[in-house]
């Protein structure tokens, strides 16, 4: 099988097993809006953030390090799992340790228990899928992704829909699904025969850890440049707008389901063809198909955001949600950029240049924080929007420089500028059916016109890579 079939194949497993299960926990943002109001829809955004902030500096980023040595055949699994169990036992106790610091933000005091045993499993779960995932277990991966998400479905609307527990049922069906999938896969995969103290390599361990701490202030980094606005907009400007600005992420998130299934196997991918003669090549073919495939996902999704908003956005609890759709066509395209990101980011990882990743993560960060002070209490939502969208635009522009220092590949900037172009416009067009504004009236009608010729003018420029690349995974 050739790369590229390889690549498609596993994309296509991952696709099955996760893109459903995707779908799944995104439709739950109806069950959210009915349930929660947009301030406590905020308080579980916030949750949600902290427990993402908290969980690679509770594991030390150790998933990293387990795809990345546990995939390379110059390095025995049974110490890199062994290595990785220390490091997250470690760890969770300082963090069991140190926990009652979480009390000072007075928003979660109530829920710190909760986010506890919500950082705790889902540390257990990502050691117990990941190390599957290097063992090339990539079905077992792939149907772990649809029953952890249905038991999470399961649980959400015993506890948050029929029961009415609110943030407290978000949270247990959290702590639930994440316990259930990482002990089953731990059992079925068998990862118990691979964990013995003798196992324990304290050079290999060393490596591992200077390739994965970088990782954790990149990744906070990466978490404050999403989630910043939130905490800016709740305290510049009101909970509920906050609240209303966490829904209208939930669309733009598609995009980054896409890619985080096609992530999973690029990485795989990217990791087998490290030393290859032609890596520059396979770079070249899979990012243009790559960019070529989001920037069309991301065209349709700006193209259908009323319809998906009065969909997936329920505004009988709270009225304030009605103008959600107003704020996600622009976060769509920053959802675009920090998929581009990602893909650069990969790089890194396969040379094992993790530290330039912490760099242009602390400059998107910084960026982000500085925007938001500036332009929230003067544009509220809309200012929040255009910082986040600022600051992963400049992690690409840094990147995509930076990176092919490594691994020099061809980029087409000039189709890339295009695309950014056209989804802007497209992007302006929403704008235009905002009801508040007498201005727009007449015009509104006109607007599915432009839109609709924004996606033939995307999908003409974008046709090429994808059937160029069709064609390198059907070639016999």
């Amino acid at each position: 099988m050739n790369k590229y079939k390889k690549l498609a194949a596993n994309t296509a497993v991952f696709a099955i097993g996760g893109f459903g299960s995707k779908i799944l926990a995104f439709l739950l943002t109806r069950l959210y809006t009915a349930n929660l109001e947009s301030g406590q829809f905020n308080v579980k955004e916030i949750l949600e953030m902290c427990a993402n902030l908290l969980i690679p500096m509770v594991s030390f980023s150790v998933a990293d390090a387990i795809i990345r040595y546990g995939l390379d055949k110059n390095y025995d699994r049974e110490s890199v799992f062994s290595n990785a169990v220390t490091v997250m036992i470690c760890g969770g106790g300082a963090f069991v340790l140190l926990s009652p610091l979480l009390c000072l933000y007075g928003d979660i005091r109530s829920y710190v228990p909760l986010l506890i045993l919500y950082v705790l499993c889902s540390c257990f779960r990502q050691l117990s899928t990941q190390f599957a995932r290097a063992r090339n277990f990539v079905r077992l991966y792939a149907a772990d992704g649809i029953f952890c998400t249905l038991v999470f479905l399961l649980f959400n609307m015993m506890l948050v829909g029929w029961l009415k527990l609110g943030i407290t049922g978000f949270m247990l069906s959290n702590i639930c699904s994440d316990l259930i999938s990482g002990m089953t896969v731990w059992w079925i995969a068998g990862h118990k025969r691979f964990l013995a103290k003798q196992y324990i390599d304290r050079e290999l361990l060393s490596v591992m850890l200077r390739f994965s701490l970088p990782l954790i202030p990149a990744a906070v980094l990466w978490l404050i440049t999403g989630f910043s606005d939130r905490i800016f907009l709740r305290h510049m400007v009101s909970e509920s707008d906050a609240g209303v600005y966490g829904a209208a992420t939930k669309i733009p998130n598609l995009i980054s389901m896409v890619s985080s299934i096609f992530y999973q196997a690029w990485n795989m991918s990217a990791i087998a063809e490290n030393d290859s003669r032609d890596r520059s090549k396979f770079y070249t073919t899979v990012y243009e198909a790559y960019q070529a495939m989001l920037v069309l996902a991301s065209g349709v999704i700006i193209a259908l955001d009323r319809p998906l908003s009065n969909i997936l956005i329920k505004t009988s609890k709270d009225a304030a949600y009605e103008r959600a759709y107003l704020y996600t066509p622009v976060l769509v395209i920053a959802v675009l950029m920090m998929c581009f990101d990602q893909f650069l980011s990969s790089i890194y990882t396969v040379t094992k240049h993790t530290k330039n990743s912490l760099w242009s993560s602390l400059a998107a960060a910084v960026l982000n924080l500085l925007l938001n002070a500036l332009l929230i209490p003067k544009y509220g939502v809309h200012g929040a929007i255009i910082a986040t969208f600022s600051s992963y635009f400049v992690c690409y522009l840094i990147r995509i420089t930076d990176t092919r220092r490594f691994v020099p590949f061809r980029v087409q900037h000039g189709r890339f500028a295009a695309n950014l172009g056209i989804l802007l416009a497209m992007c302006y067009a929403i704008q235009r059916t905002d009801p508040m504004n007498p201005a727009n009236q007449h015009i509104r009608f006109v607007v599915p016109v432009w839109l609709a010729l924004g996606l033939v003018v995307l999908a003409a420029l974008n046709f090429r890579p994808l059937v160029e690349t069709a064609k390198k995974i059907l070639k016999r």
